[in-house]
């Protein structure tokens, strides 16, 4: 809903982070991503589970409502099995902008895995179904801009970085993988300066939908102000 933000925030980067083209990643409860081309074009679509299956996971097996900065997981090891099932799901594989509900994907049984090994497996799943959105855009991110509460689960991150080091081509430099504050962002804020973003744009008449990020016919904007 927002890449019109976002597109904002990659022309605002640190020049060293300006790479085109540049992903901005958020990870709440489902991910999905805004890719930035170097003309400003813009592709927007979830790109799978974020982090409301290890929530449900953890609470339900460890009585804590999310896992904290990913240490449950990182005592754990990926089940590529159970991965892969996830992985092999019908909705990794659409193309165009698409919309998942956290109700698509459900946790695995508790027979399925131990504690740790099941928030392991579903933090590799997550990473993994995020890089999988380089085969829906034109080009692969230069720049991977980490935003939301999934930024701060350590194996999250890892996995990502780690795809981006065994997906560079040979002899170049593998794809940044970074945090909102490691971009000069404020991780926590970015949401409410998003809505207030586009609200402004939408007070003067400016687009804040286009085909590539919602499926709309055309370019348009959108809300309606109203006044107490």
């Amino acid at each position: 809903l927002v890449p019109a933000y976002h597109r904002a925030l990659a022309a605002n980067l640190p020049p060293q982070m300006r790479r085109p083209p540049i992903a901005f990643v958020n990870i709440g409860g489902i991910a999905n991503i805004t890719w930035v081309g170097d003309d400003d074009a813009q592709f927007a679509f979830d790109t799978g589970p974020g982090n409301a299956l290890i929530d449900q996971w953890v609470a339900a097996h460890a009585g804590v409502p999310y896992d904290p900065q990913g240490s449950i997981a990182a005592e754990g090891a990926v089940l590529m099995k159970l991965a892969k099932r996830y992985l092999s799901h019908p909705f990794l594989e659409k193309t165009g902008p698409k919309s998942l509900d956290r109700l698509d994907f459900v946790p695995p049984e508790p027979h399925e895995s131990s504690l740790e090994d099941g928030a392991r497996t579903l933090a590799y799943v997550t990473a993994v179904s995020i890089w999988k959105a380089v085969g829906n855009v034109p080009r692969a991110p230069g720049v991977w801009v980490i935003c939301g509460g999934g930024r701060h689960n350590r194996m999250i991150m890892r996995d990502l970085e780690e795809l981006a080091r065994d997906n560079a081509k040979p002899g170049g430099e593998p794809a940044r993988v970074v945090t909102a504050e490691e971009a000069g962002l404020d991780g926590d804020a970015m949401e409410a300066e998003a809505w207030a973003y586009l609200a402004v744009r939408s007070l003067r008449s400016l687009d804040i939908t286009w085909p590539t990020t919602t499926g709309c016919r055309n370019a348009a904007s959108g809300g309606v102000l109203a006044r107490p």
